[in-house]
């Protein structure tokens, strides 16, 4: 029952366009919703039973907000897309109240020390994190195709929301990522000699070009350095990089730069809107550059920029 229910799945995923990592983080609360039931079929199960497991998540399992939120859109993905049931008690449940946090920041100097405690492809990578507020998956899915010398721009393909955008490219990196090309390039000849099956490629690609896996333009800047089985091109293809190595790279550097924050691969995204908006960039350039879709999303930036609690001067500084 299992096994064909996530087949099921995977066919609404492929059809309505969801992003691979959706499909396989929305199966994983799935399989664990009914496993938490004792295998029986969703259909059997309810508003309690569902609420049921949402608590034990909250309760035992210690889940953050989002956590829980993530595991309830799984479910309504499950009955209402899936098994088509259009139950009234699903829009009755209550998503957790996510807590308001600012968001870490590094400054300039905080950056620096710790992109100096970084090289190779890391370095890189992170510099473009910082450079263009890239998330760590778009980083590690830019393709050669990506890359525009000519105007200083990197284009972000199927990002959150299954959306493309446009960001800056820092020039000081060009000559960083053209190195890193040669070595893509000699990864690719290699694979060519070998008769490999070359880069995996989204499913609609792959299917109408044939070579395309193999030809220039469609090759990650940073690829793995192994291969391994890709579900959606159904063989054994050279991936991306792992996200893995990039954020123990990062956490490594911040604690080796001395800063005292916890500073991730993800709050140079933070740093790099922040640093703008404080250069006096408008907010809704920033809101493009970053793929948000909503302005106050972007807000949240400003809010650090409020020095001493919205820009208040203390009365003890002023006597």
């Amino acid at each position: 029952m299992a096994k064909r229910l996530m087949d099921e799945a995977r066919d609404v995923f492929r059809a309505l366009h969801y992003s691979y990592r959706t499909e396989v983080t929305y199966l994983k609360w799935v399989r664990r919703f009914i496993k938490y039931h004792g295998n029986r079929h969703p259909r059997e199960l309810g508003p309690a039973e569902i609420q049921r497991f949402l608590t034990e998540l909250a309760t035992k399992g210690k889940v953050s907000a989002s956590t829980q939120n993530q595991a309830l859109s799984a479910i309504l993905f499950l009955y209402k897309k899936v098994l088509k049931y259009d139950l009234p008690f699903m829009d009755e449940i209550v998503r957790a109240k996510r807590p308001v946090r600012v968001p870490i920041v590094m400054t300039r100097e905080e950056a620096a020390k710790v992109l100096g405690c970084m090289e190779g492809s890391y370095w890189l990578m992170a510099s473009l994190l910082y450079g263009s507020g890239l998330r760590i998956s778009e980083c590690l899915q830019l393709r050669v195709q990506d890359l525009d010398f000519q105007y200083l721009q990197l284009t972000v393909r199927n990002a959150k929301g299954n959306k493309d955008r446009l960001t800056i490219l820092p020039k000081t990196l060009v000559p960083h990522l053209e190195r890193q090309l040669e070595y893509v390039r000699r990864v690719l000849e290699r694979d060519r000699e070998r008769g490999r099956e070359g880069v995996s490629l989204p499913t609609a690609v792959d299917r109408k070009y044939r070579n395309a896996s193999l030809s220039w333009r469609w090759q990650y800047i940073f690829p793995s350095r192994n291969y391994a089985f890709i579900r959606i091109n159904l063989g054994r293809r050279r991936h991306h990089a792992h996200p893995s190595g990039l954020s123990r790279a990062v956490k490594i550097a911040a604690e080796e730069s001395g800063i005292n924050k916890r500073a991730t691969a993800h709050t140079f995204r933070h740093s790099f809107a922040t640093h703008l908006i404080e250069s006096g960039y408008d907010i809704r350039t920033v809101q493009e550059l970053l793929g948000h879709s909503d302005v106050k999303t972007t807000q949240v930036y400003t809010h650090v920029l409020q020095r001493g609690g919205h820009a208040v001067t203390s009365p003890l500084d002023n006597a």
